[in-house]
């Protein structure tokens, strides 16, 4: 994945409601595998 398609990807969370912290848990999360870092389920009101 290129910058142009990682920054495409982060706007796209961000977009989707997803806080900052969020999105670098989940980026740490592909990475790494680290299920420190595993997305949790998100419950919409």
């Amino acid at each position: 994945m290129n910058m142009q398609e990682m920054t495409r990807l982060m706007e796209g969370l961000k977009k989707m409601g997803l806080t900052e912290k969020q999105i670098y848990e989940f980026l740490l999360y592909i990475e790494s595998g680290n299920e420190k870092y595993e997305p949790k389920k998100i419950i919409n009101n």
